[in-house]
């Protein structure tokens, strides 16, 4: 399947260049986005849950995921394929279902049925309410489902009458290239979910404002390829290697040099600025880390200057051959 459950990177410490804004410690003045058309608002970060399985305290989990929720924080995204991240989610903030858009996905790993169909995606739903201890879901994902089973239309279908039964807010996409391409030109489709970050802009002309879905990004920070000595190759490291080729082809260490003691924020800025992205995900087991993210966020876009270079260079290497990384 397309999906790849990663194990987390260390983050280093990202120095700010502002003073640290109220926005990540006063959750009553934290700003929200619209989620496209959706009757949803979300926090331009959010936190993607995929790395915390691997925590076998269920009091350090809990405590992580009700500090998510403190900062301010109300987005929270997760997966049928991050082990026990529904469940502890379930367990540890059901308490709280009112104060988070919450966001999962389907399309697999249902027993007694065959993976990408009308049925797997609808027994998985149902599955996922369990699990999660919710009525509701707001967005949920058919996750990096392939080309042919969209052409067929019925695991959009399943998403579809999840909605109209109330299971489901927004039906939603997440993945990359002619997929993305495919659930964006479809009607039933109100969200996605893609890569985009300075090694991996490929999506960036696939979700323009004004196309009405909402959009959240994943992998803003390119693997953390400007931290590494060497390219990573071990198995889990699939994209983290293809990022880090890329950061090589680009130089933008030496296109930049003045972003070299905080490429992970601006990073950061890159991606949540980008026209049309409701959020940027987050995952990580720190909640330091989630703060400095929020911080980071919060200083704006990027100068202009800057952040046109940054295109352009990613144009000048990718020659319109650099897909968005799977």
């Amino acid at each position: 399947m397309g999906w790849r459950v990663q194990a987390e990177i260390r983050l280093p410490s990202w120095p700010l260049r502002a003073k640290p804004s109220t926005q990540s410690q006063n959750p009553e003045t934290m700003q929200t986005k619209p989620f496209g058309t959706a009757p949803l608002s979300v926090t331009p970060v959010g936190f993607g849950a995929m790395h915390f399985d691997g925590i076998d305290d269920e009091n350090a989990v809990g405590a992580l995921l009700n500090g998510v929720l403190d900062l301010g924080i109300n987005l929270i995204d997760t997966a049928r394929g991050y082990g026990r991240s529904e469940e502890r989610i379930g367990r540890h903030i059901a308490h709280r279902r009112s104060e988070f858009v919450l966001s999962t996905k389907f399309g697999y790993g249902v027993d007694g049925v065959a993976d990408w169909t009308y049925e797997c995606v609808k027994l998985g739903v149902e599955r996922a309410l369990k699990t999660l201890r919710t009525d509701w879901i707001d967005i949920g994902h058919l996750h990096s489902c392939p080309l042919h089973v969209l052409a067929r239309g019925e695991v959009q279908q399943a998403l579809a009458d999840a909605v109209q039964a109330g299971k489901l807010r927004v039906a939603a996409y997440s993945g990359e290239n002619a997929e993305l391409a495919h659930a964006l030109a479809d009607a039933r489709i109100g969200s996605v979910q893609c890569s985009i970050s300075l090694a991996d802009q490929a999506n960036l002309s696939q979700v323009p404002p004004g196309r009405g879905q909402g959009v959240l990004v994943k992998r803003a920070l390119s693997g953390l390829a400007w931290a590494r000595a060497e390219r990573p190759n071990e198995d889990w490291a699939y994209c983290e290697g293809q990022y880090w080729d890329r950061w090589q082809a680009m130089g933008l260490a030496e296109l930049l040099p003045e972003l070299a003691s905080d490429w992970a924020g601006a990073s950061l800025r890159f991606a949540a600025f980008r026209p049309g992205v409701s959020s940027v995900l987050i995952g990580t087991k720190s909640l330091n880390n989630l703060k400095a993210a929020m911080d980071e966020v919060a200083l704006g876009p990027l100068p202009d200057a800057v952040d046109g270079a940054i295109s352009q260079r990613f144009l000048d290497c990718a020659q319109g051959n650099w897909q968005g990384i799977v």
